[in-house]
């Protein structure tokens, strides 16, 4: 933990004035419980101005939903107390299920709809003729918190996002231009290398998708370049395959005869250029035509077919490298300045690849029952005991389980939530028993809880410590029931806390027993999705474009990445080369396209590669079939046969990528095809 600067002190700062602006409007209002006021400042605050708006607003409509939910529920439900709970934990799992299939804030939305259902609905079981009142005054409680945080957030010092994107966008540059001179240097870099080295390119590009959402809501005019900053988002992951087929295609030539004098000349110029951090479009466009000038004649004779095919291919993907390389700078300055982008851009692009990203069914579902099962545990004890203040374990058990659903193991995390209601615990009864006793005005009230808010505010600025700051507030706010007078029942205060903290350990519990997975299971079974797109895309399904499922691919090589730590040597070999099927994939959709504009032949041929290409993804083995190798080679020899056909030149790059890519250590392809030129897309 560092120490805090004067941003973090001026966030908590900002904070507790937001929160005691919070209390005093409820009090003066005249709201029932003012203190789930203060306590949404401090779930909704965060230190970029932007991600509080935007939680902000999905927090309302979230808070609307789940009280609507509940005042339909309850009233109805009520007499039969088994079928009210089963309703309310069906509804908070479909919420979470929904919630975890968008990976970006708005996914906040459902979840809330959720958990705010369980946190209105339990508490008011008792009392179900006031059921409507309830949830109007919850939900205007949780919206004034709402407001005053935005507000002070964004009147008082607002920071915007845009100086730490770019701060961390230059970091990403200097590590991707290392890698990429790494990559494409004469020597050469080996294999192991240059894949954890794209896959942690690929972990840092994918966790640009936390400041994304604050861009748009950002309010400095930054937000005018958020569509510049999806674009560059995935830019960033495509330079990975790229780069990393250009390296491929250099390596070969060196072990097959030597790099020609003219390609080594160009990689030098090529690597000063993206040194210099230049945008030069004239100094762009002299490289492109050299990379270009590489390309065999496609009227000569091939002398050697495969140098030929293998320089065609180098060629394609030094030209990528360049246009995704100037498009990256022009895209930064968009976002350093605030300008919406105009104009197109140099690498081929489908605008729809911005928006792809992995969706897990699987563990969506599986998180969804992990909470109904907590919820029907927790009222099932709540219920068969009697216990007057036990509608707190469903309530707060739902919202642990739904705070910490996108992680790969959840317990360890609820069980810090607990710590951290222990915690809010102790100094709220601290507060409550012998501190507050004396506050006799509003003034003195907010006095007394400087230290221990500010505080909490001064925690939430620490990535590690911010769950426990932000889950003291929370938890120490609603046990302390700020109300207009003081009320000091120490029984109410320990059933409360101890339904608060019993609740969040059996949602620990029954969540390690049921929804808890290692993160080495994890990355193993996104290998297997991607393997099963890759599998899809060759029988002819999936994505209908190369970067389509190239984005998806890459999506999932981000989510991989940071986990591959937790896999035993002989499974993160297994993983190794992620990026190679990257590549593999976006030669398989081409080619699928390509295919109907080639000879009968030799479309047969491609069709019939595409389907072994299928079964071995299927498969799961790390290594082709031995007739892959020849399938391929036939292909080749099919499409080589006539050069005229319109799709003759891409397919001839598709199979170049699919032979690197599924076989890396197979001897040169023997045949004699007619040589391509080549822009085809194909990796």
């Amino acid at each position: 933990m560092t120490l805090p600067g004067w941003r973090d002190w001026a966030f908590a700062l900002k904070t507790f004035a937001a929160a005691m602006l919070a209390l005093y409007l409820a009090l003066w209002i005249d709201l029932p419980r003012p203190y789930w006021a203060l306590g949404t400042v401090f779930i909704t605050s965060q230190t970029l101005a932007g991600a509080t708006r935007s939680k902000a607003l999905y927090r309302v409509l979230g808070t609307l939903l789940g009280a609507a939910v509940s005042v339909v529920m309850v009233p109805n439900l009520v007499n039969v107390p088994e079928l009210l709970t089963l309703a309310i934990a069906l509804w908070v799992a479909l919420c979470l299920y929904v919630s975890l299939l968008d990976r970006t804030p708005r996914g906040y939305l459902m979840m809330l709809a959720g958990y705010t259902a369980a946190l209105i609905g339990f508490p008011a079981v008792g009392e179900p003729g006031t059921m409507f009142d309830t949830a109007v005054a919850r939900a205007e409680e949780i919206t004034l918190g709402i407001l005053c945080a935005s507000l002070v957030n964004t009147l008082v010092l607002p920071r915007s996002v845009a100086p730490l994107i770019a701060e961390r966008l230059d970091l990403w540059l200097r590590d991707a231009r290392s890698w990429a001179a790494a990559a494409t240097g004469r020597a050469g870099a080996g294999r192991p290398a240059l894949a954890s080295g794209a896959l942690r390119l690929a972990s840092d590009a994918i966790a640009f998708d936390a400041l994304a959402t604050p861009l748009r809501y950002d309010g400095t005019g930054a937000e005018r370049a958020a569509v510049a900053m999806a674009i560059l988002r995935q830019h960033m992951l495509m330079v990975l395959p790229i780069v990393s087929a250009a390296a491929d295609r250099i390596a070969v030539l060196e072990r097959d005869g030597g790099l020609p004098p003219q390609v080594g000349a160009l990689l030098d110029e090529v690597a000063a250029w993206i040194a210099s951090g230049t945008a030069d479009p004239a100094e762009a466009a002299r490289l492109r035509a050299k990379a270009e000038a590489l390309r065999p004649d496609p009227g000569g004779v091939p002398r050697e077919p495969w140098r030929d095919l293998v320089l065609a291919s180098l060629a394609a993907r030094l030209g990528d490298l360049i246009d995704l390389r100037q498009d990256i700078r022009v895209l930064r300055r968009h976002l350093v300045e605030g300008r919406p982008l105009r104009g197109p851009l140099s690498f081929r692009y489908t605008a729809k690849a911005r928006r792809i990203r992995h969706r897990d069914h699987g563990m969506a579902l599986l998180s969804a029952a992990s909470v109904f099962l907590v919820i029907l545990v927790t009222c099932g004890i709540w219920i068969a005991t009697g216990w007057p203040d036990g509608a707190g374990a469903p309530m707060m058990a739902a919202v642990g389980c739904c705070f910490f659903a996108a992680q790969d193991d959840p317990a360890p995390s609820i069980l810090g939530f607990a710590n951290s209601a222990i915690l809010g615990a102790v100094g709220s009864g601290l507060y409550l028993f012998a501190i507050l006793p004396q506050a006799t005005s509003f003034e003195m009230l907010a006095l007394a809880l400087a230290p221990g808010l500010i505080l909490c505010g001064l925690g939430m600025t620490q990535p590690k410590a911010a769950p426990l700051a932000m889950g003291a507030a929370v938890n120490g706010s609603a046990l302390i029931a700020l109300q207009s007078s003081y009320t000091g029942d120490f029984a109410a205060f320990a059933n409360s806390a101890v339904a608060v903290v019993g609740g969040m350990w059996v949602a620990a519990v029954t969540t390690r027993l049921v929804r808890s997975v290692g993160a080495g299971w994890s990355a193993r079974r996104l290998h297997r999705v991607n393997r099963r797109s890759l599998a899809l895309a060759a029988a002819g399904h999936g994505a209908g474009s190369g970067l389509e499922l190239a984005a998806l691919m890459l999506d999932r090589v981000g989510l991989i990445a940071p986990r591959l730590a937790a896999l035993p040597p002989e499974d993160a070999a297994a993983t190794a080369d992620l990026i190679a099927e990257v590549r593999v994939g976006i030669n398989v959709v081409e080619l699928r396209r390509d295919r109907r504009r080639l000879t009968p032949p030799a479309r047969e041929a491609v069709e019939t590669l595409l389907a072994a290409v299928a079964r071995h993804a299927e498969s799961g083995a790390a290594r082709p079939a031995a007739d892959l190798l020849a399938r391929i080679d036939r292909a080749l020899d099919a499409v080589g046969a006539d050069p005229c056909a319109p799709g003759h030149d891409a397919a001839l790059m598709g199979l170049v990528g699919l032979r690197r890519g599924l076989c890396p250590d197979a001897s040169p392809y023997p045949g004699r095809p007619a040589a391509p030129p080549i822009t085809a897309q194909a990796a």
